[in-house]
């Protein structure tokens, strides 16, 4: 009886042990490390994360402020994605010299190249402020209030806690505003661009094949850390010398098998996972299906261009990337959500929750919580689409909309700032928006902006248009706008910000595409912003008091905090998975897939001859196994955005991948996880390898690294 007892317990501890979660790595000791060890990890949580000894965090910067790397040398090279890098890659490409199409490799460290304004950024040490942060919030009477004081003490915290000189404090919440911690971080500003294959393997299967397994994308590129003689950040200098870390990454060659421990960690961006039911549907039914709708209609049309013309697909690679991936994702999203059932969960949660609230006589406390949430959601249902509506319309697809919304916003600046404000920042914007322009082009945004003004009329809450926008006739406005705007050049753009401010008013006044944005923004914010806001402000409190309740009242859930862009670890194994009835993924892919997906000359699916000749001739050298080439592997990590480039790691903590993306099912993870749909998508380091050396024959990058084996059990 003992026995049956202690093998339960443990059954369900393993299992419970790849549920998911994103764990602060100063706080793994105790049920976290026992778990991964149950899994499978060999190390210690203490050469996860210490502060005062070299550790895997050492090794894990967060990139360019929305990706993650590790450091593989200890020269400072770092391995990132390829879609993380990307920005870097198009920047330095042209019609003449092509690094999205050809690759690039500095063969050595002179022919690296610079990237001004890129950093990256890593975790020295985490503490626990949250006393010092909640300090005199208790007796204010209203939420804005609290929040008011909250931010004033973290304001005051980050500028007087210790640090060296060339350090920062950065306080960040948890657990909805329940926790704060202080991350003591060093950004270095010196990183240099090492290499990267072509697209066509870097972004094999483009939009086609992202969020969507099986994959066969060699997600990757390489940049290098420089630092000062004194090894801390410093700006660009010829003088700097690479970065001397204080810990990096073996890469092991042993590659992985299922049910293998994995580990990745990284900055993922930002999870919900705490939603009520109430909130999760108005995303799956209302918020979700707009955004695409939106996001579909402005990739058709780049798409079109992108195809004709080699000089516009350079010019809007990047753009079309970012706009795709949430696109897809909010599809995957939402069918992961509806095919989780995950609404009828969060409902049966909140049936225990309540009866749980009653049994401990909490009710005068928590028992108004959830009617509260469905009060409020009713409440903000427009509200929120409308936003949403304006975002994605006005800001972030349609280019003379965004553009002419900094000149609404350089006028706002004049009425509260005054003067000086007013010329600091037309004379910023006049000089820095050469690089809007240098990848915009008016006949592709031209017919970007006709669909999406006609889906902005016809599908935001009529309440809250401008009259302009009312019965309107899309395809007139749109000629009207793009014959006469002087937003749709630099140079005209640049003419609008000459003279003083009562000139430069009056000029982008008369600018009938400002015109537009302007009506636009106005009855945005006049009509839907304050209103949002205050009932935003409302499920911020209710939330934060909803996941107070749930740490008090289900201590041995495994309640872990949102993502917030801060360093997490999520660990799990490798395993395939079942996404619809009668269909079983494998969780690895070869070269082989590659080429079965192979079309000649195809936008997405091509291949490059030196690739065919070494998959025709088995040229794997020491990184293939049975005659196959390993190219990426799945396994149950909960990631999310911000994971990008995560290292993934064996029960060594060596790297065995680099994480790029997840299923398409299992995007609903940011909402909700399911151990039977969500898998993670990592790039084989062995496949990385491969590349460098067979293909690129970059012998001075691998001859860089420490090449490990270890011993698996058969």
């Amino acid at each position: 009886m003992k026995f049956l007892k202690l093998a339960l317990v443990l059954f369900v501890f393993q299992t419970q042990a790849q549920q998911g979660g994103m764990w602060i790595p100063s706080l793994l000791k105790g049920m976290n490390e026992t778990e991964m060890k149950s899994l499978g990890m060999k190390i210690s949580a203490k050469d996860i994360y210490d502060a005062n000894q070299s550790s895997l965090k050492d090794a894990v910067p967060q990139f360019d402020g929305g990706c993650t790397a590790e450091v593989i040398s200890d020269k400072g090279l770092i391995l990132t994605n390829h879609h993380c890098g990307f920005d870097a890659i198009q920047n330095h490409s042209t019609v003449e010299h092509d690094y999205l199409r050809d690759g690039f490799w500095a063969y050595k460290m002179e022919d690296e190249l610079t990237n001004p304004n890129m950093t990256v950024m890593f975790v020295v040490r985490i503490e626990d402020v949250t006393t010092k942060v909640m300090e005199g919030i208790t007796t204010l009477a209203t939420e804005a209030e609290k929040q008011k004081k909250i931010q004033d003490n973290i304001s005051s915290l980050s500028n007087s806690l210790p640090k060296e000189s060339w350090q920062e404090n950065k306080i960040r919440t948890f657990y909805d505003g329940n926790q704060y911690l202080l991350f003591v971080t060093e950004t270095f500003k010196d990183i240099r661009f090492v290499g990267a294959p072509p697209s066509s393997i870097g972004k094999f299967g483009s939009d086609t094949d992202n969020w969507v397994w099986p994959r066969h994308t060699g997600d990757f590129s390489l940049f290098r850390i420089y630092a000062d003689k004194n090894n801390h950040p410093a700006a660009y200098s010829a003088d700097n010398v690479p970065y001397k870390p204080k810990k990096f990454f073996p890469i092991s060659t042993s590659g992985v098998k299922e049910n293998d421990f994995t580990m990745v960690m990284g900055y993922p961006g930002r999870t919900q996972e705490y939603l009520p039911s109430v909130a999760v549907n108005q995303i799956v039914e209302t918020l979700n299906p707009a955004k695409i709708e939106v996001r579909d209609a402005a990739l058709k049309v780049q798409d079109r261009f992108m195809r004709k013309d080699q000089a516009i697909k350079i010019q809007y690679a990047s753009k079309y990337a970012g706009v795709a991936n949430y696109w897809k994702k909010w599809m995957g999203e939402t069918k992961g959500l509806k095919k989780a059932n995950a609404v009828a969960a969060k409902q049966k949660f909140e049936k225990q929750f309540q009866e749980k609230v009653i049994q401990v006589g909490k009710q005068a406390e928590y028992g108004n919580l959830l009617s509260d949430f469905e009060k409020n959601y009713a409440e903000i249902k427009d509200y929120a689409l409308a936003r949403d509506y304006f975002t994605e319309v006005a800001l972030r697809n349609t280019e003379i909309l965004s553009v002419g919304y900094k000149l609404y916003q350089l006028e706002q600046l004049l009425a509260s700032k005054g003067e000086q404000s007013f010329n600091d920042r037309k004379n910023t914007l006049s000089k820095g928006i050469d690089d809007f322009y240098k990848d915009y082009n008016a006949e592709v945004d031209k017919n970007v902006f006709e669909q999406l003004i006609q889906l902005y009329a016809a599908k935001s809450p009529k309440q809250f248009l401008p009259e302009s926008l009312l019965n309107v006739d899309a395809s007139q406005l749109t000629n009207a706008i793009f014959s006469n705007s002087k937003l749709t050049s630099l140079n005209a753009f640049r003419e609008l910000l000459e003279g003083d401010s009562k000139t430069v008013i009056e000029k982008i006044n008369n600018d009938n595409g400002y015109q537009l944005i302007k009506a636009m923004a106005n009855a945005y914010t006049s009509k839907v912003a304050p209103t949002y806001d205050a009932l935003n402000l409302k499920n911020i409190a209710t939330q934060r008091t909803y996941m107070k309740a749930i740490l008090e009242l289900f201590p041995n859930q495994r309640n872990f905090p949102d993502a917030n862009s801060t360093l997490r670890v999520t660990y799990g194994k490798v395993k395939g998975y079942e996404p619809n009835d009668a269909v079983y993924y494998e969780p690895f892919t070869t070269l082989d897939g590659v080429m079965e997906k192979y079309i000649p000359g195809d936008y997405e699916f091509d291949v490059p001859k030196k690739l065919i000749e070494l998959y025709q001739t088995k040229d794997y050298g020491t990184y293939g196994v049975n005659g196959k080439m390993p190219v990426c592997f799945i396994a149950t990590n909960h990631t999310t955005g911000g994971n990008s480039g995560s290292p993934a790691l064996d029960a060594n903590g060596n790297l065995i991948g680099l994480n790029f993306d997840r299923v398409w099912e299992g995007t609903m993870s940011d909402i909700f996880y399911s151990p039977d749909i969500c898998r993670n998508i990592m790039v084989d380091a062995r496949f990385v390898l491969f590349i460098i050396d067979k293909f690129a024959g970059a012998q001075n990058i691998i001859n860089e690294l420490k090449l490990v084996q270890t011993t698996k059990k058969k």
